[in-house]
């Protein structure tokens, strides 16, 4: 599956319908070329692996009582080291993120988490590496 984002549910944005096409487009152009017994050489890829989910912080009723910080909102991917703010709660007290290593947020804020109880989705970078790849012709 390919997943190109954000984008609110129930909308069609053009820009994500296009980087959603050229992914797809990547993906087919391999795989032809792989069957055509092209080689690739060792490669090394930044990825991001999920770590945890994390939820909203919530009273004893389980009713959210803060909202992502508008510092957090829209960053997706990017660094959050201890002390960040990460969320805020209706008395406007800033909630820091408190952790022992730099994570990358995704997916936050996302409408369709919220009944599943997830405020964002903590990964850590790290390097794969890929060996060489090529066809064997039997």
């Amino acid at each position: 599956g390919v997943e190109v984002g954000p984008q609110p549910q129930g909308v069609a944005r053009a820009d994500v319908l296009d980087r959603m096409r050229k992914i797809v487009k990547h993906g087919l152009d391999f795989v032809q070329l792989f069957n055509e017994g092209k080689e690739f050489p060792p490669c090394t890829i930044e990825v991001f692996k999920i770590m945890e989910k994390v939820d909203y912080p919530r009273n004893k009723n389980g009713e959210i009582i803060a909202i992502i910080h508008p510092k957090l909102q829209d960053q997706d991917w990017k660094p959050l080291k201890n002390g960040d703010p990460l969320f805020l709660t209706l008395d406007g007290e800033v909630i820091p993120y408190q952790g022992n290593c730099t994570v990358y947020p995704t997916f936050i804020n996302e409408a369709a988490y919220y009944e599943k109880k997830q405020a964002f989705v903590k990964t850590e970078k790290i390097q794969l590496t890929a060996k060489h790849l090529r066809l064997s012709v039997s």
